[in-house]
């Protein structure tokens, strides 16, 4: 007991961590209060879009968390955890539907309007038990970390690794999209699933349940951001690392690199499908242009952005990119892309360790300076 105590508070040890979620929890508080106490017209009020366009960035960064854990600690670049965000923003969006009942334009208490629209008799059997949140929560979790199985499984047993594993889950994605983009399907088609009405039996349209999701959001934020720590600092983590930077020499020395590669893979997968579970009700819709090829590089972009195998670097990266992405398309819509292609390029010439890594080595250099030249010739 007193081994598993240690390896769940071992994070909390860490003064990166402390001040990642000092910085989490105090942005949360200080946004929550500005939206309460301060009156609409005064330039400190945060208004309801502002904290709802928030937990949009909180939930990227969650995302960009768990592709950081992959790619920054096991090597491995995947270009297709949207499909992991897209399948757990659909399980809430399934159960937001239900919530609708009779209330829809339609009237039906069972089949959603699309479903009505386009004349299906029944609820297909996917659909039932989304009407109990329980069962939709477990599936947020379920959806995409048995995806990640199956697919890691054959992947990682074939040892499939390098540009091929990351065309490959490219792949996997880019299927997912167009099954999804298929009314068959019976997941709303191009339209996707949206007009949500309530959440746990809160109105979704009011500025007190966007300010619960946010806050709900940042809490998930930090948890997930905890559990990459534990799982970095463990002896797994290590183990982790030894594959990344030496996997042949690995597998030589007796560790079964494939259940390595597939648990870290498999957890990534469940934290990217609560990142896109708390990102439908907030964003009011989800459809297949999340398992879009293109955004899942864009993830990869966030994190190369913020400095990979730190965690903390995805955080940033997500946060800048997006707030960017916002502003700029704003003012030059289709200028966007070209933008962030540029800025990836930048960033691979000049910051090849990310903002993280000049943190780091701005904070390595004042350390050094502040080193007696005394204590420099003893150590």
């Amino acid at each position: 007991m007193a081994t598993t105590n240690s390896w769940l508070l071992r994070p909390f040890q860490e003064r990166s961590t402390q001040v990642f979620l000092g910085v989490l929890f105090t942005a949360v508080i200080v946004v929550s209060l500005l939206h309460l106490f301060m009156p609409q017209d005064s330039a400190l009020h945060v208004s309801a879009y502002t904290v709802t366009l928030l937990g949009k960035y909180l939930c990227y960064a969650l995302l960009a968390v768990a592709v950081d854990l992959v790619w920054g600690y096991l090597g491995i670049l995947s270009l297709g955890h949207g499909a992991f965000f897209g399948l757990g923003g659909y399980a809430m969006g399934m159960y937001l539907m239900r919530q609708i009942g009779d209330r829809g334009t339609y009237g039906d208490p069972v089949l959603p309007d699309f479903m009505v629209f386009l004349n299906w008799d029944e609820l297909p059997w996917y659909w039932h038990g989304f009407d109990m949140a329980w069962f939709a929560f477990i599936m947020v979790l379920l959806a995409p970390g048995l995806l990640a199985l199956v697919f890691g499984f054959l992947a990682f047993r074939s040892r499939v690794t390098g540009v091929y594993l990351s065309i490959i889950t490219q792949a996997l994605t880019f299927a997912l999209m167009l099954a999804f983009f298929r009314n068959e399907m019976g997941f709303g088609g191009n339209n996707g699933l949206t007009d949500f009405r309530d959440i746990l039996g809160f109105n979704l349209r009011t500025d007190a349940t966007r300010l619960g999701l946010f806050i709900a959001t940042g809490i998930a934020l930090a948890i997930g951001y905890v559990i990459c720590r534990a799982i970095v600092n463990s002896k797994l983590g290590r183990v982790s690392i030894a594959c990344r930077d030496a996997e042949a020499r690995t597998r030589f020395l007796g560790y079964r690199v494939e259940r390595v590669q597939l648990f870290v893979f498999v957890v990534s997968a469940m934290l990217a499908g609560v990142a896109g579970a708390l990102y439908v009700p907030q964003v009011g819709i989800i459809n297949p242009s999340e398992f879009s090829p293109l955004f899942s590089i864009e993830i990869v972009v966030w994190v190369a952005l913020g400095g990979r195998a730190t965690l903390y670097g995805a955080v940033i990266g997500a946060i800048l990119v997006n707030y960017a992405k916002t502003v700029f398309t704003g003012i030059m819509p289709d200028a966007w892309l070209f933008a962030l292609g540029g800025l990836f390029v930048l960033v691979t010439v000049f910051l090849p360790r990310g903002i993280a890594g000049l943190l780091q080595k701005r904070r390595k250099t004042k350390t050094d300076d502040d080193t007696p030249a005394g204590q420099e010739a003893t150590a």
